[in-house]
Order: C-alpha cells, then structure tokens, then sequence
C-alpha cells in the first residue's frame, strides 16, 4: 500500500511540476529575435537570458481562475430567528427573549428590536410587521422606535411585488410615514433617500420619482445623492428627454441644480449610447454652469470614442484634458491604449507606456492585454507573445482575459500547435474560455480536421462552467455543420 501512494505522489508531483511551462516549440516564437518591435520599451532579453516560462502553478488567488469553493473557509451562516412568518408565533418567540433576557439593557436597546423587526419583516408581510413592531412597544414599554425602525418597514414596503411600471398607490410607504409622524419622528432626507433608493432597486423607478416629489411637498426636500440615484436609474430604463423632464421639472418646482455628478452620469450614458455629439454638449452646459470636468468625466468621454474606434478623437480629448490642468491617471492611459490598439494603431498605443512611466504609472494587466488585442487584431500574434514575456519580466501576472486574447490571436494567425499548448497552460490551471476565443479554437481545430480534440475543448468548457451547454454545443455543432459543407465543396483546408 505505501509504494502504491508513494507513485501516485510522485506522478502528482510530475504532473504539477510540467503545468503551466512553455514547451520548446512555444518558446522559440517567444525568443525569435525577428518578432521583436524596435518601438518596445522593455529591452530585449540577453542571449545568455532563461528561456520564458508560464508559471509553474497559477496561484489559488488568480483573476479568473476558476475553483471550487473551500466549505471550510467559508464564515458560519448567521442563524434565522423567525423561521415563520406566522405572527402569533413571533410575539411568543419575542416574549419567550424579553422574560428570559440576562441584561436588562438589551430589553430597551433600539437595536435589539430592531434587528428582530428585521429578522421578522424578511420573511413576513408588511402588515404583520407593523403589528409586531406594536407588540414590541406594548410588551415593553421601554422600548421606544427610532427613525431606523421605520426604515425597516420602508424598505420592505419598497420592496413588494407591485408592478414596476406601475403607478399603483403608494399606501404602505404613506402608512409607514403616517406611522412615524404619529410617534413623533419626523420623516428626513435618510429616510427618503432610503425609500427612494430601495424604490430603484425594486425598479419601481416611477414610484421614486412620485415618492420623490411627495417628500418635497409635504416632509424635506431630499438631498443631492438622492436625486443623483434617481437620474442614474431613469438613465437606465427611460429616453434621455424623461430623463431631461425630470430633470428641469426639479429645478424649476424645488430649486434643485444638477451638480458635477449628475452631468457625469448624463455623459456616461450618452457615451454608452455612442452619441458622444450630445455628450460634448453636455460638457459645455456643465463649463457654463461654471463646472470643471475632472479626470472621471474626461476618461468618460475618452471610452465613448474609443468604442467607435475613433482613437484621434479620444487624443483630442486627452490634450484638452492636460490644457485645462486635469492629470490623466492610470484609467486615462489604459483607456487610450485600448482605443489605439482597437483601431490598428499598436506603435502609438506602444509609445504610451514611456509616458507612463514618466507619470509614475504601471503598465497592468489590463494594459499589456488590450496592446496584445491590437497586435493579435494585424496578425501579429507571435508578437503578443513577446509582450507576454516582457508582461512577466516586469511582474505583471497575466490574467483570464489575456490568455484568451492570446488563444484567440494564435488560431486567427492560424498558429494552432501554439494555440494547443497555451490551451494546455490554461487548462492546467482551471481557467475558464471565453466564449469568442472557444468558438474560434473549436473552429480552428475542426478546420484542421482534429475532431476529437474539438470535443475534448467542449468537454472541457462545459465542465469548467466556462459556458453554457447550450452554447458550448451550439457553437460546436454549428462549426461541424460548417466543415461538412465546406467539404463537400472542397474549401476545407
């Protein structure tokens, strides 16, 4: 029995000790003087410098890397209270704690009701929690409700099963407010900033904007961060002109002005939207409003052009920016290198880096992979491995998305015994397909007629959950579907 385990740790060991290493055919792409850019600013490496290894074993905490979750970690889930929503058996459980309390202090504690209010509310329905919440004031006098109390209550009202683009009544957040004024705590801009927000995240966007109004009336006119909520969820699920409405209407009814947030989240969603001729509207309505764009709002506007591969424009941005005395930061830069290496301007993306560096930035992983996009995008995928090198050499560990960069980049070049053994580094270390990059590896290989390790790539993709099954298969019937035909005319190559 012991020399049967002493084998098996041995070929354990072996197995871990080969994971993740660049096989001599792999490495000589990486070493070949010829794909070495002149532009680069990382030196090439001495003739008498260790060929370039993956790691030997992806670390536990590397982004992407997918593994099962250690049970033995995890914290102890927090044991329920109410287990029913019954409210007869809640008062009993809630006398049954009051008789036998050990500290006096706890029985008047706000907080220690309240987190039983709150155990309750989770699982019953508003009208029992009202009712409960009366129990615990007539079962002990002592306690008093304070403003988080009734915050409770909002919430789950907020958080009903009403329609979201209903504008059925508000009673239960009217009752609840009722409630409060009743007992004598005024209603305050916490207290409508957290219906309003839980209103939002229920989607009830429309009950927050009328709720919104209401307490504007009748209560306190809720604050900035409140009304930045609201415009941020209208910007999500209504057109720009009920946005805009929203908007003038609060101005001219309760004076509320728009401030450097809220022309920021204007200008992130036109940019999303790719209309960057009204985004640059809006920055000259925030100048006149006597506004200073920050660096957040400028690297906003930079993605914009970016995503339409406009990289001169985003450049143009990038210089009003510095005249106006805003200082990129990292995000700036990477932002640019993505948006010159999408449109095939890998050398100006490259000159970046000096930049820099001179700033005192990093190139991170987000860096260095959106340069191999580029360069994998003019078909230079021998040289993306390079950079890969240079990425670790400077400490830069590569993350998921990289190795799929590349993955993709090796079968677009057709470069498929490359792309098989990077395939083998990742798979090795638990890291999951993208769904691009396995559509055109499985292409790729059906392509070369490799069948079986095409389904062997969608064995994998299914079983580390890095797709669907039903888009594993799909992608892979499709691709065998296409070799078929393309056979039968005499294209597959």
């Amino acid at each position: 029995m012991c020399s049967k385990k002493k084998k098996k740790t041995k070929k354990k060991k072996k197995k871990k000790d080969k994971m993740g290493k660049i096989p001599p055919a792999f490495r000589s792409a990486v070493t070949n003087p010829q794909f070495r850019n002149p532009s680069s600013l990382i030196p090439p490496s001495s003739p008498s410098s260790k060929p370039h290894h993956f790691p030997k074993k992806i670390p536990s905490h590397f982004p992407g890397k997918s593994r099962k979750p250690n049970n033995q970690q995890q914290p102890p889930k927090t044991p329920v209270l109410f287990k029913s929503p019954s409210l007869q058996e809640a008062k009993t459980v809630f006398n049954s704690i009051i008789k036998t309390s050990d500290s006096a202090n706890a029985s008047i504690d706000p907080r220690f009701h309240n987190s039983l209010l709150q155990s309750y509310a989770s699982i019953s329905t508003f009208d029992d929690s009202v009712a409960f919440l009366r129990h615990m004031s007539a079962a002990n006098p002592s306690f008093s409700p304070d403003r988080s109390t009734y915050h409770i209550l909002l919430s789950q009202t907020c958080n009903n099963d009403s329609p979201p683009d209903s504008l059925s009544s508000l009673s239960p957040i009217h009752k609840t407010l009722n409630l409060m004024v009743k007992d004598g705590v005024s209603p305050d801009k916490s207290t409508a900033d957290v219906a309003v927000r839980s209103l939002c995240s229920a989607g009830r966007v429309d009950h927050a904007v009328e709720l919104f109004k209401e307490l504007s009336l009748k209560h306190c006119v809720p604050d900035t961060y409140t009304f930045n909520c609201i415009v941020k969820h209208l910007c999500k699920c209504r057109s720009l002109s009920t946005v805009y409405g929203f908007i003038d209407e609060m101005r001219d009814s309760f004076g509320f002005k728009p401030d450097l947030v809220t022309y920021t989240i204007l200008i992130d969603n036109v940019c999303n939207t790719k209309n960057l001729r009204e985004a640059l509207r809006l920055v000259s309505v925030l100048n006149e409003e006597g506004f200073k764009p920050d660096c957040f709002l400028y690297n906003t506007i930079m993605k914009g052009y970016c995503m339409l591969s406009r990289g001169s424009e985003a450049i143009e941005v990038y210089n009003k920016m510095k005249d106006d005395g805003v200082e990129p930061d990292l995000v700036t830069y990477n932002t640019l290198i993505f948006g010159l290496s999408k449109c095939g301007r890998v050398v100006e993306a490259k000159k970046l880096l000096r930049v820099m560096a001179e700033k005192g930035f990093f190139p991170d992983e987000v860096t260095y992979t959106s340069l191999m996009n580029g360069m994998c995008r003019k078909g230079d995928a021998p040289g993306a491995l390079v950079l890969l090198g240079e990425m670790e050499d400077k400490g830069c560990c590569p993350n998921s998305c990289t190795y799929n960069t590349l993955l993709h980049g090796l079968c677009k070049s057709r470069l498929l015994e490359k792309a098989m053994e990077l395939y083998g580094v990742m798979k090795s270390g638990g890291l999951k397909l993208e769904t691009a990059s396995y559509a055109t590896f499985v292409r790729a290989l059906c392509r070369d007629d490799r069948i079986a390790e095409a389904y062997e790539v969608f064995d994998y993709a299914v079983e580390s959950k890095s797709l669907t099954d039903v888009v594993a298969y799909s992608t892979l019937e499709s691709t065998l579907k296409w070799l078929k035909k393309a056979k039968e005319k005499g294209q597959a190559v």
